[in-house]
């Protein structure tokens, strides 16, 4: 029986590809075309193919609307939140999870800092959307005519001066951002406060929220955070790798998990 689910999986992932004929299946699983034929009828009894007027077969609307189904069902703070607790028991800062609605960046999951000074920060609350390390994660990975007509709506008020000053200046943080990765906040909005981030993506590829790591001065130096940067990171891909399916559950502080790369480019 399993073998024969085993096969039977296994057509999907070649009807992925394009549509294919009995022979291309067979020759695929490796098996007589009786037996391909017995396995893609099954499968065509549940939806899960479909065969065409040329005889060869192609995914079925029914996987097309369970994936869409388990997609639109998952929630990606329930499956953050043991990776961001996890985080922060390595390095006793506060994490935060942020998602981007419509025309804010808000936080969804907070895990607060070990330490007595604490950041003034809520879930629900939106970010500074021109200087938090987490909108830059999910502003930089949109498509660039929509990366360039929101950055050109934006007001930059002048928190400090290490602010983003204005939408040329945005745009080209946006696109660091975006080619090396991760992207930081170091005094941008509070003199006294800095952060490093990074993203977590969806079964497609794209952003589909950010995490942070966040600490004052007074706790650590800046430079001192950035050495944290790979742990973010190996969280980061931890999360993405559970809220895609593409990888099981891994602890991103054990040894073997070797997803994070060093940074290779000055911080934003």
């Amino acid at each position: 029986m399993s073998q024969t689910v085993d096969r039977a999986l296994s057509i999907l992932p070649l009807l992925a590809e394009g549509p294919a004929d009995l022979g291309r299946v067979a020759d695929r699983l490796g098996v007589h075309k009786s037996t391909a034929l017995r396995l893609l009828r099954t499968l065509h009894e549940h939806g899960l193919v479909y065969r065409q007027s040329d005889q060869r077969y192609r995914l079925g609307a029914r996987l097309i609307s369970l994936a869409q189904e388990a997609m639109e069902n998952l929630d990606i703070r329930e499956i953050a939140h043991p990776h961001l607790v996890r985080l922060n028991e390595q390095c006793g800062h506060t994490v935060h999870l942020a998602v981007h609605e419509e025309d804010e960046v808000l936080y969804i999951d907070k895990v607060e800092s070990r330490y007595p000074v604490r950041m003034y920060s809520r879930i629900g609350k939106p970010v500074a959307i021109t200087v938090a390390a987490v909108a830059k994660l999910l502003l930089a990975d949109l498509p660039e005519p929509e990366r360039r007509a929101r950055a050109e709506q934006f007001d930059y008020p002048l928190y400090t001066a290490r602010s983003t000053p204005n939408a040329p200046a945005f745009l080209r943080e946006l696109e660091k951002v975006r080619d090396q990765g991760w992207a930081t906040d170091l005094g941008g909005h509070e003199e006294s406060i800095n952060c490093v981030g990074a993203p977590i993506r969806g079964a497609d590829g794209r952003v589909a929220a950010a995490m942070s790591v966040s600490a004052p001065n007074v706790v650590v130096t800046a430079d001192e955070l950035l050495t944290l940067l790979p742990l973010v990171r190996r969280t980061a891909d931890a999360i993405s790798g559970e809220y895609s399916g593409r990888t099981p559950v891994t602890d991103p502080a054990h040894p073997d998990h070797r997803s994070a790369r060093t940074p290779t480019k000055d911080p934003v």
